[in-house]
């Protein structure tokens, strides 16, 4: 059962309304398909997260590692929004493609989705092409004579580097990022700190 907001003291009621408008300016415009699950959906108050109870000890989780980033749902969303504003986002949307991609257990599906997916991104004049080099993509082009669920493995690799060394310092560079991680480590040092994972309804 969710807590209503009366059960919460008003600065607790303060700092998440603060959380949810500067998460905003990540996830204005982040909207990612449905070929990417609902990775890029914000899950505010969820209290099934497997990444941290608290938001603002997830929020600051991801500055540890990009590992954690990416294990993150909303650090996903909040990635993939970051991205958007640099016009890359077709180098996450392929990561988290590739991944719902091993989760195939059909042959027949999986091929499908391979064929699919190499056609959006890595194919001559994929919509979404991602910037991997010329022998990964003709590695990656022959992997669909035979599929795999591992076809993708070399491009996702050399996709992910790319994101951890470039687009990632930049994200937590970024003002937006900055502004969320000192609200989250004003929160998480507070003694009177609120689980902001509770949901709050009225």
């Amino acid at each position: 059962m969710c807590r209503t907001l009366s059960a919460f003291p008003t600065t607790c009621l303060e700092r998440a309304k603060e959380f949810k408008t500067r998460l905003g300016i990540f996830l204005h415009k982040s909207d990612l398909g449905s070929d990417t699950g609902s990775a890029g959906k914000f899950e505010w108050g969820s209290k099934h997260s497997k990444e941290s109870r608290h938001f603002s000890e997830d929020v600051l989780g991801w500055r540890q590692s990009f590992d954690l980033l990416l294990g993150s749902k909303n650090g996903v969303a909040a990635f993939h929004a970051f991205l958007k504003t640099e016009f890359s986002e077709e180098n996450l949307e392929f990561w988290l493609a590739c991944e719902e991609f091993k989760k195939i257990r059909s042959a027949t599906k999986l091929a499908s989705r391979a064929h699919s997916i190499f056609e959006e991104f890595i194919g001559c004049d994929a919509p979404k092409e991602v910037n991997i080099d010329h022998e990964t993509r003709e590695l990656t082009r022959a992997n669909l004579q035979d599929v795999t669920a591992t076809c993708f493995d070399m491009a996702q690799g050399k996709t992910r580097t790319l994101m951890e060394k470039d687009s990632y310092p930049r994200f937590l560079k970024s003002p937006a990022y900055q502004d969320l991680a000192a609200q989250a480590t004003a929160a998480s040092s507070s003694p009177s700190s609120c689980s902001l994972a509770e949901p709050l309804c009225t």
